[in-house]
């Protein structure tokens, strides 16, 4: 955080160099490819730089020049418009008849009479006026009025005001352009420079940091011109079909101004609708004016602009205006119209550096919390209907089966490791397994999707367990959370056409539930277990079906286990289970397996 001010405060102090050396860099960004394509015909980096930045002053001064003739042609035409203009004005004043012109006229001689010389005055005076006015023989007369003459301007005073306001803007774009020119000629040796200095052993760091931002960058800077440009056609063809003079300028000026955010549109529009009400009679010429720049601006602004900039630099719509915000107080204005591409560097530096981290989060538009977080979180706030609604969002992209498996089995994960560490009270420990198993049994007729490969090409080959008349049993190994895992998978292989059972906990009377039920050979058992404290667990429940039920084929589903398998499974005593699973779409798929018919199985290719 110290370093962080301290970088806050450098940049604003040394405001007076760092803003024309954002705009060299930002123009580097623009002519970089028009000086590779000419370096390319082989004239030499120098004379491509030379010709880049020779063509781009001439094209911006001849546009420029344009658009100021055009601007003094309208001031000439404004006098013409002044009858109309003082016309609006007197259908703006306040009407003087009818109750609201008496009201209006009362306040007038109420403030006439206060503004009179002879009214009284309402701030008392002080003892010692009262008494010099009582001693006084005569009654003083009226004050004189002071007044101050300033003498009159000198010659290089008169030059000093005039050169004074023109001296600064052209001192800015001569250091831009210094800065530009050397940015494009020692472009690579300034490359290597920053690379040397962040240390050999951060090559590949910098360049895809360096490659990242002039990529984003560059990307902003094509989509803001292509979207101003298309937005300044739109607003000249409108402005002409409604009739106000000069419609072209008013498109290019608008296009220009848009590239400053939030300021420039306004003054786009305060231009035309001016001229539209100087230069018609009646208000709808104006009021079609604001219609088209409102609708212009809401559709561009709400929908174009934070789809294409959010997509190609990777800030959110908040971090933007927010970003113009902190820039703007920073460097002003300046920092205004280099909001944008300065912050699409911060968020590629937190990025690429760890330290930097939060910027990437904070300002970033990528998904800093998965949705099993987001389930997690919304249940300990004990807000289900949200919790429920990102569910839904997620199952209309995805099927159920990935729902359970990368979502509510994770999210089960983060519940089960903060209990154990004592972290959850009982109130909300209640709320989230109530909630979990409510959404479940809410999900009970949700078919598969039929984009779920494993449970459609197993249920498709399988069909119904009809000719071993075979049954699936799912066992919660200890805990409520392995009980709701294991109703999962139970409905999971139900809707996937199975017999299925799932028993709740019963550690106390489970074999003599498994003798109840007359268990038969061909019957599979899966025990369900959720990490981090599940081996255990499994393991004890599998040794004890197997010691009295030694035929039955066992299956453990240690969900969300992201281990080696094979030494996972050593674990477990001799007999072993006959399969090890992670994740229920592997459950559903070996589980199917297992209870087909061996004529019918898929040959596997060893």
């Amino acid at each position: 955080m110290i370093l962080l001010f301290g970088a806050i405060a450098a940049l604003y102090f040394a405001r007076e160099i760092l803003i024309p050396l954002a705009f060299a860099v930002i123009l580097t960004f623009v002519l970089s490819p028009v000086v590779a394509v000419l370096q390319r015909s082989r004239i030499g980096r120098v004379p491509s730089v030379a010709v880049t930045v020779l063509v781009t002053m001439a094209l911006a001064g001849c546009v420029g020049w344009i658009i100021a003739i055009q601007l003094v042609d309208v001031a000439e035409e404004l006098p013409r418009y002044g009858q109309k203009i003082h016309a609006k004005m007197e259908t703006l004043r306040l009407p003087t008849k009818g109750p609201l012109g008496l009201a209006a006229n009362s306040l007038r001689e109420i403030a006439r009479e206060l503004s009179s010389p002879g009214a009284p005055s309402l701030d008392p005076a002080s003892p010692v006026q009262n008494r010099k006015q009582r001693t006084a023989t005569g009654t003083p007369g009226p004050p004189v009025p002071v007044q101050i003459v300033q003498q009159p301007a000198g010659g290089l005073d008169y030059l000093r005001d005039l050169v004074q306001p023109v001296l600064r803007p052209l001192g800015l774009t001569g250091l831009v352009l210094i800065f530009t020119v050397f940015m494009l000629i020692k472009r690579i040796d300034l490359r290597h420079r920053l690379l040397r200095l962040v240390g050999l052993g951060q090559i590949n760091l910098i360049t895809q940091a360096l490659d990242d931002a002039a990529q984003r960058v560059s990307r902003y800077l094509l989509m803001q011109i292509l979207v101003n440009a298309g937005f300044g056609a739109l607003f000249g063809f409108g402005l002409y079909f409604i009739g106000v003079p000069n419609p072209a300028l008013w498109g290019v000026v608008a296009a220009l101004l848009r590239i400053v955010p939030y300021v420039g549109t306004m003054v786009a529009a305060a231009l035309p609708i001016a001229l539209s009400l100087a230069a018609f009679d009646s208000w709808l010429p104006p009021l079609l004016v604001f219609l088209l720049f409102a609708s212009l601006e809401l559709i561009i602004g709400n929908f174009v602009e934070p789809w294409l900039y959010g997509a190609h630099t990777g800030i959110s719509s908040l971090a933007l205006m927010v970003a113009a915000i902190f820039w703007t107080i920073l460097w002003g204005p300046a920092g205004l119209i280099l909001s944008t591409p300065l912050t699409v560097c911060v968020v590629v530096l937190g990025r690429y550096v760890p330290q930097l981290s939060f910027l990437h989060i904070l300002l970033g538009d990528e998904e800093v919390l998965g949705t099993e977080a987001q389930i997690y979180q919304r249940l300990l706030a004990m807000d289900q209907p949200e919790a429920h609604a990102i569910v839904d969002r997620f199952l209309k992209e995805k099927p159920l089966l990935e729902l359970y498996d990368s979502v509510l089995i994770p999210a089960l994960s983060l519940a089960e490791q903060d209990r154990h560490k004592g972290a959850i009270d009982t109130l909300r420990e209640e709320f989230l397994f109530l909630s979990i198993n409510e959404l479940i049994t809410e999900l009970s007729e949700y078919q598969l999707a039929l984009n779920s490969p494993p449970a459609e090409d197993a249920a498709a080959q399988s069909g119904p367990a009809e000719p071993l008349n075979a049954r699936i049993l799912c066992l919660p190994a200890n805990d409520r959370a392995d009980e709701t895992t294991a109703a999962m998978l139970a409905q999971l292989l139900e809707q996937a056409g199975q017999a299925t059972l799932c028993l709740p906990i019963a550690h106390a009377s489970l074999l003599e539930n498994l003798a109840l039920l007359q268990l038969k050979q061909e019957d599979v058992i899966c025990i369900s277990a959720l990490p981090p404290y599940a081996f255990q667990p499994a393991r004890t429940m599998c040794k004890l079906i197997r010691e009295r039920f030694p035929k039955l084929r066992v299956v453990i589903g240690i969900w969300g286990f992201t281990g080696d398998i094979e030494k996972a499974k050593v674990r477990f005593e001799r007999p072993q289970p006959d399969r090890l699973l992670t994740s229920l779409a592997q459950a559903v798929e070996q589980i199917q397996e297992m209870i087909r018919p061996k004529d019918l199985r898929p040959n596997r290719v060893a």
